[in-house]
């Protein structure tokens, strides 16, 4: 592999994690844990676990990053998460 297409190859890659988004869910004194659970395994397709531990997260540290992908996928699931009453944002 010549040195040119190597470049051209990682050039590639930093792109397409460039693209990604995030989902970032915060930290209010409103919802319970059961419903920020159950609203993760709905609108982020997370299992049980995930969305203990991301609930988790958002207890203690005030955020966690919920969901990562295109902004086309996560703005509906970002949606859902607004409309059940969570804080949340893409980044």
């Amino acid at each position: 592999m010549s040195i040119k297409e190597k470049y051209s190859e990682e050039r590639e890659v930093l792109l397409a994690e460039q693209q990604q988004h995030e989902i970032i869910l915060y930290n209010d004194d409103v919802n319970t844990f059961d419903h920020v659970i159950n609203t993760l395994i709905r609108a982020c397709e997370h299992t049980e676990e995930q969305a203990h531990q991301c609930s988790l997260l958002v207890h203690y540290k005030g955020k966690c990053g919920v969901k990562t992908g295109d902004y086309d996928d996560l703005k509906p699931r970002c949606s859902m998460l607004l409309d059940a009453g969570l804080s949340a944002e893409i980044v």
